[in-house]
C-alpha cells in the first residue's frame, strides 16, 4: 500500500516534535556538566542517589536506580542507588496515614544521608509529592536535581531544587523519551567524571 503525502507529513512532524525537545537538552550542556560533576563528587564521599516519581515516572525511577546499580556496559562500576517508588507497601501506608503528598518525603527522610544526591521525575513539573521529596531532601543538605516536562512547572522553580534539566514539550511521549536520554546521558557523564574527580571535590 502506497505511502500518502498525509501519512509522511504526520511522520516528518512526530520527528521534528522530538527533535526540537532533545536540540533543548543538547543546549543544556553546561547545567548537565554541572550537575555530573556534583553527583559524581558525592559518589566519591560515599553518597547514593535517591530517586523517585509517580506513575510512568516511578518506572523512569527504578530504570534510573538499576542503570547505576547494575551497569549494563562491561568495565562501568556500580554506583548506589535506590528508587523509592519501587516499595508499594511503603508508599501505601505512608499515603494512607499521612497523605499521598508526604509518600517521597517520609522516605527521603529516614533513608537519606546529607552526603546523598535526590533525583525526582514529574513529567510536567507540578507533581506536588515530587516537590515535597525534593524539599525535604533539600532541608537534608542533599544535592537535588529533578527531570521535569514542560515549562518545568513548580518544581524548576522550586529553590530547594539544585539543577532541573526540562524537556521542554507538551507531549508526554515526548517527554517521556528525552528523559530517557538525558538520564543515560547522566549515567554515562557521572561515570566520565567519577573516573577523573578526586574524593575531595565539592558540591
Amino acid at each position: 500500500m502506497p505511502v500518502t503525502s498525509t501519512t509522511r507529513l504526520a511522520v516528518s512532524e512526530a520527528f521534528t516534535r522530538r527533535e526540537a525537545a532533545g536540540r533543548g537538552l543538547a543546549e543544556d550542556s553546561e547545567r548537565i556538566t554541572r550537575a555530573c560533576r556534583a553527583m559524581a563528587a558525592r559518589f566519591h564521599r560515599g553518597g547514593k542517589l535517591i530517586v523517585f516519581g509517580n506513575g510512568g515516572a516511578g518506572t523512569d525511577a527504578s530504570h534510573i536506580a538499576v542503570e547505576f546499580m547494575h551497569p549494563v556496559i562491561v568495565g562501568k562500576r556500580a554506583l548506589p542507588a535506590m528508587a523509592l517508588s519501587n516499595d508499594a507497601a511503603t508508599v501505601s501506608a505512608v499515603g494512607a496515614s499521612e497523605g499521598f503528598g508526604e509518600v517521597f518525603a517520609h522516605q527521603v527522610r529516614h533513608w537519606a544521608d546529607p552526603a546523598d544526591m535526590a533525583l525526582g521525575v514529574s513529567p510536567d513539573g507540578w507533581c506536588a509529592n515530587v516537590l515535597k521529596g525534593l524539599e525535604a531532601a533539600h532541608e537534608l543538605g542533599l544535592f537535588t536535581m529533578a527531570l521535569l516536562g514542560g515549562d518545568g512547572g513548580a518544581i524548576a522553580r522550586s529553590p530547594a531544587v539544585d539543577h532541573a534539566l526540562v524537556a521542554r514539550s507538551g507531549d508526554a511521549a515526548v517527554v517521556k523519551e528525552i528523559h530517557v536520554t538525558m538520564y543515560h546521558v547522566l549515567w554515562e557523564l557521572v561515570h566520565v567524571f567519577h573516573a577523573r574527580t578526586r574524593p575531595e571535590a565539592g558540591r
